[in-house]
């Protein structure tokens, strides 16, 4: 079975793989290594197969701005293979893992012999587009609290053993949080304390609990409708 079936750009597509993973390198990276840097003249995609990679932002100044994190099955370095531009963000590892590297040539070689996987990226892309597009409205709309109300929302899922509830785990540290919405350490550390006094979440050993997530949902959607 090829590799690269696991990947969720291809996964249960009946297409030969084996070709193209037979003209891609394999990556085995740890933790903190850069895999993609800013400005890079390289277009190679990578899927990664194993652990766990950050992709950020970062201006003249040094201030860090987090995009995504991304989990097995994920790929990333499609922008450069298309378009041949420097890269435009930094992707460093979390974890131990592998990633399959293809050339760009390779990449587009399969993706326009296959009108399923360019659908399928034409997804992703459009996901990814929304998704910055509403973090967009957030940061030009929304204060730091709301806008950290809307991230927790977003990086927390279901409880399953607690109807109402959502968790984050592991917890998120404050600095993470702080790159993802834009603001200092400080700040989160003070509206963490104030969401705790107020119940809505709860800090355990291994999980952020939101305990009640429909309070920060009404509270994000008057701060839309007011502009606050």
């Amino acid at each position: 079975m090829a590799r690269l079936a696991g990947i969720k750009l291809f996964k249960g597509l009946e297409i030969d793989l084996a070709p193209f993973e037979a003209r891609a390198n394999w990556r085995r990276f740890d933790p903190d290594e850069v895999l993609v840097d800013f400005d890079e003249p390289s277009t190679d995609v990578y899927f990664l197969l194993s652990g766990e990679v950050r992709v950020l932002m970062r201006t003249a100044s040094g201030k860090e701005v987090i995009l995504y994190e991304m989990k097995p099955g994920d790929l990333f370095g499609e922008l450069a293979a298309l378009d041949g531009v420097p890269r435009s963000a930094n992707v460093t590892a979390l974890t131990r893992g592998e990633a399959c590297v293809m050339p760009a040539s390779v990449f587009k070689e399969l993706l326009f012999s296959h009108q399923s996987i360019a659908e399928r990226l034409f997804c992703l892309m459009a996901s990814r587009i929304r998704e910055l597009n509403a973090r967009f409205m957030e940061q030009t709309v929304l204060d730091l609290r709301h806008r950290l109300y809307s991230e927790l929302l977003r990086l927390s899922i279901p409880r399953q053993d607690r109807a109402g509830e959502r968790v984050i785990t592991p917890p998120p540290f404050h600095h993470i949080v702080a790159a993802r919405i834009g603001c200092r350490r400080e700040q989160i550390t003070r509206e963490f304390t104030m969401l705790t006094q107020e119940g809505l979440i709860e800090r355990t050993r291994g999980a952020l609990i939101l305990r009640q997530p429909d309070v920060l949902k009404a509270r994000v959607a008057e701060a839309f409708r007011t502009d606050h």
